[in-house]
């Protein structure tokens, strides 16, 4: 969109299916980036339709700030030379980034529309308020990783996250005269979140 400063990126979910966690490829979800303010839209539809649409179940629009809240990050693709027997071949360092979706997230979302915004953004007048979430900051970041080629063991670098604890405060919002089912957080740490993301990816 061009007219005005928003971003929208679509994930289109089946389900039943893969739906707690989504791919993003070589970048990070932000709710910023270019100037833009950055929205994630997630539709899940049918994986096996009666007929020959895709009707779509329920669907999620949230900020990227609650998907992540870091906006200085900068993701760069890099490689190695020198791989291999004969030693031309080249490793290329492409990130990809798991992450869980609102459906993971959160309860009371599922079989509905429901918008997510930081809890400081006006709504409009034709919303109605059905939950207030929140995200802590994790104790620690990830700010590198080593790789072994011999064992295919990775090890990731940690140091205190300056913010951690900090809490980033969320509303949800339905348009009035839908269904006021309660949007709240679930119960669900870091590492059980990435344990499932795990679970729904395979290593090719």
């Amino acid at each position: 969109m061009v007219a005005t400063t928003d971003g929208y990126e679509l994930k289109g979910l089946a389900y039943p299916g893969r739906d707690a966690s989504f791919d993003s490829n070589s970048q990070v979800p932000t709710g910023f980036h270019n100037g833009r303010t950055i929205y994630y839209v997630f539709g899940r539809y049918p994986k096996t339709p009666d007929g020959d649409t895709y009707p779509v179940l329920d669907l999620v629009l949230c900020h990227g700030e609650f998907l992540n809240a870091d906006h200085e990050y900068v993701h760069k693709n890099k490689n190695v030379k020198g791989f291999g027997s004969y030693g031309d071949l080249m490793i290329r360092d492409r990130k990809m980034y798991v992450v869980p979706t609102p459906f993971r997230l959160l309860e009371g979302v599922a079989h509905h529309q429901t918008l997510i915004l930081p809890a400081d953004v006006d709504s409009g007048h034709d919303l109605l308020e059905v939950g207030q979430v929140s995200r802590l900051e994790a104790e620690e970041l990830i700010v590198g990783y080593s790789f072994d080629l011999r064992t295919n063991e990775i090890q990731p670098e940690k140091v205190p996250n300056p913010g951690a604890g900090l809490e980033h405060l969320f509303r949800a919002w339905r348009l009035k005269g839908s269904p006021e089912a309660p949007v709240t957080m679930r119960v669900l740490s870091a590492d059980l979140a990435v344990a499932e993301a795990d679970d729904e990816t395979t290593d090719d």
